[in-house]
């Protein structure tokens, strides 16, 4: 029942209609009056029957028997590997999208469902973006997939499922484009982050200075077009600061994180979006300019004390 209940909530929930592919039906078997005329054909015979007691024209139908039979498992071998393979194909969905990665393990780990079934819930679709180039879209992304006892025992009421999918979502939408154009800002701030990541990845001396300066030279211009492809303001700190102290206005003062007294999918989402400038200007400038820090301590020490997965 909580099956068939799951179930028919997706179906209700998802935007997308999950079509059903067609299976190949099985090989007809082949009849006894067939079997005759691969005998007549290979005999060279219009007749109805191969005359008894021949025995060059029995050697040929049972030549012709044989490769009839031959054809025919290969044909079904064939076409049975085909369906195994899209079969595998539909099992095996790749994910390259974070947001539906973490959906699909969290359903995975509250409802005990299979990932291969998880994943189903989650269907690719194909669409077309702002600059008229072809993009894979999941529906249901910022949704996990439970039924009602489930997402009661996890978020207790319909107002914080609807508010963490809204502000996961939100940090996909806006806050992730402020940070190239912030750690880019500026040639000193590019060569800055260039050179932090040179000096925490493993290169030869060559490969750093072709990485730190050609990387940096690219990333400076390409922020450019981020920022204007974004509308962002002259000065790019103060759409982040300003998404930051959004961010902790929706939080609020009477609770430590969105989820509460613990982080839910909405915190580890902006938190992992702000991790990534760890060591540079733009998160220094960040955690002084806006009222993000308190939160932002707050999740480090979460995270530190959650139990590790062995």
């Amino acid at each position: 029942m909580a099956r068939a209940a799951r179930f028919a909530w997706v179906l209700g929930l998802s935007r997308c209609a999950l079509t059903e592919g067609s299976r190949t039906r099985p090989w007809p078997p082949i009849s006894a009056q067939r079997w005759a005329g691969f005998t007549r054909a290979a005999a060279g015979s219009p007749g109805p029957a191969v005359r008894k007691g021949n025995p060059r024209l029995l050697g040929a139908a049972a030549l012709a028997l044989g490769g009839a039979l031959g054809l025919y498992h290969t044909v079904r071998w064939h076409l049975r590997s085909q369906d195994l393979r899209a079969e595998r194909s539909a099992a095996q969905q790749q994910l390259n999208d974070s947001s539906v990665i973490i959906s699909a393990l969290k359903t995975h780990l509250v409802s005990g469902q299979s990932l291969e079934e998880v994943i189903t819930y989650y269907p690719p679709m194909k669409a077309m973006n702002d600059q008229g180039k072809e993009v894979t879209e999941f529906c249901n992304k910022y949704w996990l997939m439970l039924d009602e006892k489930e997402a009661q025992r996890m978020y207790g009421g319909k107002e914080a499922r609807t508010e963490e999918m809204k502000w996961r979502q939100w940090a996909d939408d806006w806050l992730v484009h402020l940070i190239s154009p912030n750690v880019y800002r500026t040639p000193t701030e590019a060569l800055a982050s260039f050179d932090y990541i040179v000096r925490e990845g493993k290169f030869g001396a060559v490969e750093a200075t072709m990485a730190k300066y050609v990387g940096a030279a690219a990333m400076y211009l390409i922020s450019k077009r981020l920022k204007s492809r974004h509308h962002l303001q002259d000065d790019v700190r103060a759409d982040l600061y300003e998404a930051a102290n959004k961010w902790v206005t929706a939080v609020g003062k009477d609770r430590p994180f969105m989820g509460g007294q613990k982080p839910n999918l909405a915190d580890l989402a902006v938190y992992g979006v702000l991790r990534v400038m760890e060591g540079l200007e733009a998160f220094d400038d960040l955690m002084r300019h806006s009222r993000i820090q308190p939160w932002y301590l707050r999740m480090e020490r979460a995270i530190e004390e959650a139990p590790s997965m062995h």
